[in-house]
Order: C-alpha cells, then structure tokens, then sequence
C-alpha cells in the first residue's frame, strides 16, 4: 500500500524521541576498584558503554575492537604500566584521553607527564565526580565528529528539510553503520519515502551519502598512528578490510590506504565527480 500521501513531515521533536543512536563508548583503565565504581556511576549503562580495563594491553585492544569515544586513565600509584596505558594518547590523537586523580600536590609531575602527552583533560575525584560524563563527553569523538559536519557540504545539494534531518542522523552514527529503518524512525517517516525522497532532483542516493560519512570516519581514524586499515575497518564494522577498500573505490574513487592523508573536503569533492549515484 503506498503511504507517502501519508507521511508526516519529519520534526526535530520526531528525531530526538525516536533516535536510536549507539551510546559512546568511553574506555577506563585502572586496577582501583573506587575508581570502576566512580566511573560506573559516571557513565550508567543507559548513557554510556563503560568497558573497563587492567592492562595497558587490554586498553589497547579496546581501540582496536571498538569505536572509542574517550579513555580515562586513572593516575592513582601511577607506575611504569600506568604510563604505558597513558602513551597511548599519542597512538589514538582522535580520541580525548582524561587524568583520573585525587589532585595531590604528590601528583603534579603526574598532571606535567599527561600535558605533555595531550591529554583533553584531568577528572578529579570528589570533585568532577558529578559532572564527568558531561567533561567527558562534550570531547568525544562522535560529539567532535557530529558537530564538524552538523551542516551537510554545500556541494552535496542537501537542502530539503527530510535531506538534512537525515544527514544529522546519519553523521550522529559517526561511521557506524546505520540502517535506512533507523533513520527513518528518527525523523518520523517510512523508509520508502525516505529512499525515494532523499535522492530526488538529483541528489545523491542515500545509501551513498551514508558511506561517504562511513568513509570520512574512516579518514580520520587512518589519520591515528596506532590503527592500519584493518583496524579501521574493525572499529566502524566494515564486514572486512577488502569491504572498506571496495567501499572507497565505489564512493570515491581511491583506495583505503589513501584515506589517511585526504580531508574531509577531499571526500566530498572526489564524491560529487561521479559517484554519488548507484548505477542501475
């Protein structure tokens, strides 16, 4: 039956209740038990995916299974494995990484060595312990990632109220893979209409424009020292690394191994030459 005389037209409120983005994940490394209590507290499980670890190896394997939005590193006895953990900062520079501490005059050369390594920030216990998540979060990858692109590219032709509401729900997965369904119940409409309205006057089809953003996700993860294409094509759930590689030839033209020196705006104009539209 066709119900596209029937669709709402799509509303910020429609968006916001029926969302169904992925909650950031944020990493903690510690072997305190106070500290997995405080972070628990912080980031329950209806806001955040907590995942704790002991070891620097285990915290590094996290970034290599996950899309991290931050990690906390705890800084209380900080001792060789707690600055190995730290170091990791300058492997995964898309990530913010936080100081955990008690704020001790004793742990000021700890506050200097998390400067140096471009930590985002330092929490401190009893003091922050309210308004962590929010420290945290507002330096998030996805809320960095969502925010640089709030306003699809001028070059995509994305003007339609439908096409923007979309784009905002599509740069919210920040590269994750996301249903036509799920972004249609976020706005409001079906998935039909949503298909067939979004690519119309010559726009580029919506599944293309969700893999543009998969791909501009995946740049900037390239750009990270500690991830190769395997890694990237871990975190943001690409079936495989030959399925990412397929995945930037079709949409832009190049291969993965490219992806980490080319800016967004790269993306976006090797996509407008051609290759915003399926064939067939």
């Amino acid at each position: 039956m066709d119900t596209v005389a029937a669709t709402p037209t799509p509303t910020p409120a429609a968006s916001q209740s029926r969302s169904v983005m992925p909650p950031p994940a944020v990493v903690l490394y510690t072997t305190r038990e106070r500290a997995r209590i405080l972070m628990r507290s912080a980031f329950p499980r209806r806001r955040a995916r907590l995942l704790l670890t002991r070891t620097p190896e285990e915290l590094d394997a996290a970034f290599r299974t996950s899309l991290i939005d931050a990690a906390i590193v705890d800084l209380a006895g900080a001792q060789e494995e707690t600055w190995r953990a730290a170091a990791l900062a300058r492997e995964f520079p898309s990530v913010p990484f936080f100081g955990l501490t008690a704020l001790r005059a004793a742990e000021a050369p700890a506050l200097a060595q998390c400067v140096t390594l471009d930590f985002a920030d330092v929490l401190v216990e009893s003091v922050d312990d309210s308004v962590a998540r929010d420290l945290v979060l507002r330096h998030a990858f996805s809320t960095r990632f969502s925010a640089t692109l709030s306003a699809p590219p001028e070059a995509l032709g994305l003007d339609t109220q439908l096409q923007r509401a979309a784009w905002a729900c599509i740069v919210a997965w920040s590269g994750r893979p996301v249903r036509t369904q799920s972004l249609a119940d976020a706005i409001g409409v079906t998935r039909e209409h949503l298909s067939r309205t979004f690519s119309s006057d010559g726009a580029p089809n919506l599944k293309r424009v969700i893999d543009l953003v998969r791909l501009i996700a995946a740049a900037e993860l390239a750009k990270n020292p500690g991830y190769d294409v395997r890694d990237v094509a871990e975190v943001l759930d690409f079936a495989s690394s030959s399925h990412l590689s397929s995945t930037a030839q079709r949409v832009i033209g190049t291969k993965p191994a490219s992806l980490a020196r080319l800016r967004a705006v790269d993306l976006v104009e090797r996509f407008t030459k051609g290759h915003g539209r399926s064939r067939g």
